[in-house]
């Protein structure tokens, strides 16, 4: 009878992974980790950024809306000097009081809290937004020997619309900023708090006649420009 005689089992030392090689691996897996992160971060903050600009949108939309239907009175504080829509100033940052969507009473009354989250605006809210409503009329009229732009809402005007974010009224980060100051598409991070979200310009003719459109919009460069 013939016996077979068992093999010894192989001792190579090729078999498996060497603590050397694991620790190569985790190296190389960290630094794709490092290389890939700066990116998953830029496009999560580009991704916040446009949503939060869509809602802003948004809210210029509802808040010109409002106006235009009369359920938001006219903004108050219209310009009276001939300042241009562009060239109006910047809200002031530190302090602000405003009611969930309603008017502002600090720093100003032109300014209209639109709340998202259902709470008041406040300078550390980062979800609601405060519009700047400006109210422009070219047409002027004089009273008591001073010429000024024409304040009556009922004869139409035009309505600049600057959003900024709630906390973009805080002190920290400095003053709050205009044109041509504008948003970043890719950001990182919390964004720019104290550039407007999103600037608009629109006309709010309810109840306008003929003869108060002409006399605003009309050229008055141009002496044959009447409105008889």
């Amino acid at each position: 009878m013939i016996h077979h005689t068992p093999q010894p089992a192989s001792l190579s030392t090729e078999s498996g992974f060497t603590i050397i090689e694991s620790l190569v691996a985790l190296l190389v897996a960290a630094i794709l980790l490092a290389a890939v992160s700066p990116v998953i971060v830029i496009s999560v903050a580009t991704r916040v950024q446009a949503k939060r600009i869509e809602r802003a949108s948004d809210a210029a939309r509802s808040y010109i809306d409002g106006v235009r239907s009369g359920t938001i009175a006219a903004p108050d504080s219209p310009i009276t000097d001939g300042t241009a829509l562009a060239d109006y100033p910047a809200p002031t940052v530190g302090i602000l009081t405003c009611t969930a969507n309603s008017y502002c009473s600090v720093p100003a009354t032109n300014l209209y809290c639109v709340s998202v989250d259902g709470a008041n605006c406040t300078t550390s809210s980062t979800n609601n937004y405060v519009i700047q409503a400006i109210r422009y009329n070219q047409a002027t009229e004089t009273t008591g020997g001073s010429t000024t732009n024409i304040t009556d809402s009922t004869k139409g005007y035009q309505l600049g619309i600057r959003v900024y974010r709630s906390d973009g009224f805080s002190s920290a980060g400095g003053v709050l900023k205009k044109a041509p100051n504008k948003q970043t598409t890719f950001t990182g991070g919390i964004g720019d708090r104290k550039t407007p979200l999103i600037e608009i310009t629109t006309e709010i003719t309810k109840g306008t006649t003929f003869s108060d459109l002409c006399t605003r919009l009309k050229n008055t460069s141009n002496t044959a420009s009447t409105c008889s």
